[in-house]
């Protein structure tokens, strides 16, 4: 009886270590990237593939988890950047200063979300900027803040988060985007204190 009882106990143990095994294997390739297809151009990364019948799974599952939809890249691209230009995490309790020019498309915007993938609440209610609402900075470019506090009309709140993101969603882009998003000419990140 002892005996049998130690068989159907190893068993089990076996089937518990190969479900954790298996979960813990998907979590990791869906929460790791966008997989095959994806291109990287500084802190941002993309996939040209998202939003069309190309997409694989991984993709598929990467973006079910972080939107509710996404278009055809001819229709949008999606760059994700958690990372500084220096390829350091981002990290919300740390101020970093985007700069850039407007990237080829109808229209853009830059938005931030917090580890969970949705807005981060803050007193200002700013959650992005898009092109007709960015600070511009001398030479036609634009410049602002992202950071957990700051004041005005150059600050994207993070909320003191220790972990975020930035996505910058092109509309109509430019077919060399489309192309050749690794050779995008995209904002830089970068860092300006840590607290």
């Amino acid at each position: 009886m002892l005996r049998g009882m130690m068989r159907w106990g190893k068993w089990l143990l076996a089937i518990v270590a190969g479900l954790a095994a298996g979960l813990c294997g998907a979590w990791l390739s869906v929460h790791g990237g966008l997989g095959a297809g994806s291109a990287k151009s500084g802190p941002w990364v993309t996939s040209a593939t998202t939003g069309s019948a190309d997409a694989g799974l991984r993709t598929r599952a990467t973006v079910a988890i972080a939107g509710l939809l996404a278009l055809s890249a001819k229709e949008a691209i999606y760059f994700n950047a958690e990372e500084d230009s220096a390829g350091a995490p981002l990290d919300g309790r740390c101020r970093y200063r985007v700069t850039g020019s407007d990237p080829k498309a109808r229209w853009w915007s830059i938005t931030l979300y917090g580890a969970d993938h949705f807005l981060v609440a803050n007193p200002a209610q700013r959650f992005s900027f898009h092109m007709r609402n960015v600070p511009r900075a001398g030479d036609g470019g634009f410049a602002f803040d992202v950071a957990p506090t700051g004041e005005g009309a150059r600050w994207l709140p993070t909320g003191g988060q220790a972990r975020f993101a930035l996505t910058l969603r092109a509309y109509n882009p430019d077919p060399a985007i489309i192309g050749r998003p690794d050779r995008a000419h995209l904002p830089r990140i970068e860092k300006v204190s840590c607290a």
